[in-house]
């Protein structure tokens, strides 16, 4: 098998989607194995190594086997594999609402633009904002999400400062700031985001809710 059709894979599994403006809807997930950041509060560190090499086939044939109309491609960075844009591409053509998961690291021109890209913007507390690849701003659309992780206040001020910088309200359909589980105080968030009436949703892991912030496969 060669890197264009055949792709390493963590797990796959259904459950519901804790994050995004996809929030709360049944989604089958498809975890990739590989990660080239190292952000500091990673909650999946799991998935940097190891995996089990799939062909296409059999990814796209356990995926869509969940019946779930959502799916979501998430790592892992997904787009470190080659044949992440053909499983993207076969998961749209299957009839699913498509989505990726991705760093914000590597290029995005080149997924399938039926496709919901949530892309990371890597805040200063990750101790990876000197990877963005800030060119991948100008190939997001209305149909896309921008997802920044945030650790304490001074993330919070960043964040404002990209999001009036770039207008990111108007490229993208939700600006989602997340805070980092168990360090910010979703409350303060919510409050500095009344207090500027910035135009983001504020997120949380709901499937940390739901299971607690260390199960995995949920």
């Amino acid at each position: 098998m060669t890197d264009a059709d055949s792709i390493r894979v963590h797990e796959i599994y259904e459950s519901i989607q804790g994050e995004s403006t996809f929030a709360g809807l049944p989604c089958t997930f498809v975890r990739l194995s590989r990660c080239n950041l190292r952000c500091r509060w990673c909650d999946t560190p799991q998935a940097f190594e190891g995996g089990t090499q799939m062909t296409l086939t059999e990814v796209l044939e356990k995926a869509l086997s969940f019946g779930t109309p959502l799916v979501e491609l998430t790592g892992g960075e997904p787009l470190l594999q080659p044949a992440a844009i053909p499983l993207l591409r076969g998961l749209c053509d299957a009839g699913r609402t498509v989505l990726l998961e991705t760093s914000g690291e590597r290029d995005i021109s080149q997924v399938d633009p039926r496709v919901h890209r949530i892309m990371d913007l890597k805040a200063p507390g990750s101790d990876e904002s000197h990877r963005n690849r800030w060119e991948n701003l100008e190939h997001l659309t209305e149909r896309d999400e921008v997802k920044i992780v945030l650790a304490d206040r001074a993330d919070y001020e960043w964040a404002k400062h990209v999001v009036e910088e770039h207008h990111l309200e108007d490229r993208v359909c939700a600006v989602l700031l997340s805070p980092v589980w168990g360090e910010l105080d979703p409350k303060d968030l919510v409050r500095w985001v009344l207090e500027d009436d910035l135009p983001v949703r504020v997120q949380i892991q709901m499937h940390k809710v739901i299971w607690g912030a260390d199960a995995e496969g949920v």
